[in-house]
């Protein structure tokens, strides 16, 4: 079965006064792996409730291979959109085998059942558990019973709602990474929902990343890493060091340096967003007062004091740092490496005042 284009066109969906989607267009290409990324309540999983067809949108247009699935005249059901589902607790019958449980849905002869049941386990090599219970397994290989049960109907689109959440950091890594295989292999266009940036930078090939209902920016993961479009999506991609200052001339001046801005209105308030890799200890540069040293294996958490910016910040630096807490030491800031938006819509606990 070969995948599927997938299309949205202005889609939203309200519950009362609630807005959860708010006139949301995306495409998806056929074998491309996407990832709805952003906090709880910005209506990732609705938009996913609404292409399996588990929910109806208010407006907007649902297609697949150009056929509609959804509009205001049109409404495929769930079982016949030919789309995958693997939910965040995976949803398994604890009473059936892991056979069974992936059989359970299929259409057609029991044999040819048992067949593509064997077959999607196989898949995600755990053809050997076949009559194993739930209980018997991982939480890794129930993901992967999950995937197998959803993979086993052959669909056109796999959704997956936050599926590796319920899992400790060092099997999520292992499992997604042998998700991500998979999918690869089984050339399937799939969409991902997660808060987590992080997952979403590793496995995407394009990352949607959601607020209040809309798309606040649609890119492939490095540019929205290195080109976020807000700084909302800077604040979500990673920790920064927030400067507020005033653009004049083409600059910004902070206590961290004079930053470049020349896209930017004249005479306007701004907020220089830095990650603090693009700060590191020198010989000389700016002057700074480390507070405290913290030690992380491989690199060293460094807590500053600058004059001038109220309140202290952190940075991580590879190797080791000599100076103690208390003693002063230099920065040299990447300044070309800074993102400048107009002045902070909002506070946040990591701006720098």
């Amino acid at each position: 079965m070969s995948a599927a284009a997938l299309e949205l066109q202005g889609l939203r969906r309200t519950y009362g006064r609630l807005t959860a989607v708010r006139d949301v267009s995306l495409r998806a290409a056929p074998g491309e792996i996407i990832c709805l990324l952003g906090s709880s309540g910005c209506g990732k999983t609705t938009l996913l409730r609404l292409i399996a067809g588990l929910e109806a949108p208010d407006a907007g247009r649902v297609s697949m291979d150009g056929a509609v699935l959804n509009d205001s005249g049109t409404f495929v059901p769930p079982e016949r959109r030919n789309i995958g589902l693997v939910f965040q607790d995976y949803a398994l019958f604890p009473h059936l085998s892991v056979l069974r449980n992936v059989m359970f849905g299929l259409r057609g002869a029991r044999s040819a059942h048992q067949a593509s049941a064997q077959a999607a386990l196989e898949r995600v090599r755990l053809g050997a558990r076949a009559d194993s219970y739930p209980h018997m397994l991982s939480g890794g290989e129930q993901q992967r019973v999950a995937l197998a049960r959803a993979l086993a109907p052959q669909p056109r689109l796999l959704l997956m709602d936050e599926p590796f959440s319920n899992l400790d950091r060092g099997l999520r890594d292992r499992v997604r990474a042998e998700t991500l295989d998979i999918l690869r292999e089984a050339r399937i266009t799939a969409i991902i929902v997660t808060h987590d940036p992080e997952e979403a930078l590793r496995i995407a090939d394009r990352i949607v990343l959601m607020r209040e209902g809309r798309i606040e920016q649609d890119a492939a993961p490095e540019t929205l890493y290195r080109q976020p479009a807000s700084l909302y999506a800077a604040r979500f991609c990673s920790e920064l060091i927030e400067l507020r200052g005033r653009h004049i001339g083409g600059r910004v001046a902070t206590p961290l340096g004079n930053f470049d801005a020349p896209r930017l209105l004249e005479n306007i308030d701004v907020c220089v967003a830095l990650r603090p890799h693009h700060i590191r200890p020198a010989a000389d540069g700016i002057p700074a007062r480390l507070l405290t040293r913290t030690f992380l294996g491989a690199s060293q958490q460094l807590r500053l004091s600058v004059e001038g910016i109220a309140e202290p910040f952190d940075v991580q630096v590879s190797g080791t740092c000599d100076a103690r807490p208390g003693e002063n030491v230099f920065l040299q800031v990447d300044t070309q490496a800074a993102h400048v938006f107009p002045a902070c819509p909002q506070p946040d606990p990591r701006s720098l005042e």
